[in-house]
């Protein structure tokens, strides 16, 4: 799918094919919350923000070919590894441990294309930040000059505010969970309930709160109630008196002659 926004083209390819049958990297992705612990004591910070990231990485030449797409102006491939990849954010993630492993948890993080400086000291925080800017022009890394902050003493990232006073939740985030509209399915729960359990650390009594929004409990018995008629067959899940989940499918044409016993046997089926 290609978008044209403000005379720039924005692409998404769908390779859900090719990562159907590629082997997986083992590769353990780092927690925020480790990275976070790192940051205790430190009063001066600057953020960087690389420019293009996953697209710094050049395709292995036998590779490139399995990256083609198609457009209405006809067929292309990635010469640079795209988003989308199942194993591109292990790679990228890969690369920038190799390229700052002198300095992490010393005085830099890295998730992803966030790289994050801290020191004690204003003076520390300057070598630190040539150090760091040194490498990444050693390898070709290019930053984001509107998205980094230089030589501050509070600054957001992955999620929170991060100050010499410790580590808070960032506003805009607040703000999200606020204005969340009610869910009204299992997806729009669980996505509501993964926001805000990340952020449960700040919020008092979550364990008290969520469960008033709590998932089925499957500990607890389920009931079936099932239907059939002359052309279809349809299914309700209870728990506790309270309807769960639901089900209607049409009959194929030769189930229609079915018996009602075993209309009423496939609706059970099918349940």
């Amino acid at each position: 799918m290609v978008n044209k926004k403000d005379d720039s083209w924005r692409m998404c390819v769908d390779y859900r094919q090719l990562n159907k049958h590629t082997i997986k990297d083992k590769f353990r992705i780092l927690i925020i919350e480790e990275l976070i612990d790192e940051l205790h004591g430190s009063a001066i910070f600057t953020k960087l923000d690389l420019r293009s990231s996953y697209h710094q990485i050049r395709m292995y030449e036998e590779d490139i070919a399995k990256t083609a797409f198609r457009t209405y102006e006809g067929h292309y491939e990635f010469l640079v590894m795209p988003f989308g990849l199942t194993n591109a954010p292990s790679t990228f993630q890969a690369l920038m441990n190799d390229v700052f492993r002198e300095y992490l948890r010393k005085f830099t993080l890295v998730f992803f294309d966030d790289i994050l400086i801290y020191s004690k000291s204003l003076e520390d925080h300057i070598q630190h930040l040539s150090m760091v800017l040194s490498t990444m022009r050693k390898h070709i890394l290019f930053a984001k000059e509107s998205k980094c902050v230089f030589d501050t003493t509070h600054v957001e990232y992955l999620g929170h505010v991060i100050s010499a006073e410790g580590v808070a939740t960032d506003p805009e985030m607040i703000q999200v969970m606020q204005c969340w509209s009610t869910p009204t399915n299992i997806k729009q729960l669980r996505g509501f309930l993964g926001l805000t359990g990340y952020y449960r650390r700040f919020i008092k009594d979550f364990a008290s709160i969520t469960p008033v929004l709590a998932l089925p409990d499957f500990n607890k018995p389920f009931v079936v109630e099932t239907d059939a008629s002359g052309v279809g067959l349809g299914a309700i899940l209870h728990q506790e008196g309270h309807p769960i989940a639901y089900m209607s499918k049409t009959l194929a044409l030769r189930h229609q002659a079915l018996s009602t016993y075993e209309k009423e046997f496939l609706a059970v089926l099918m349940a």
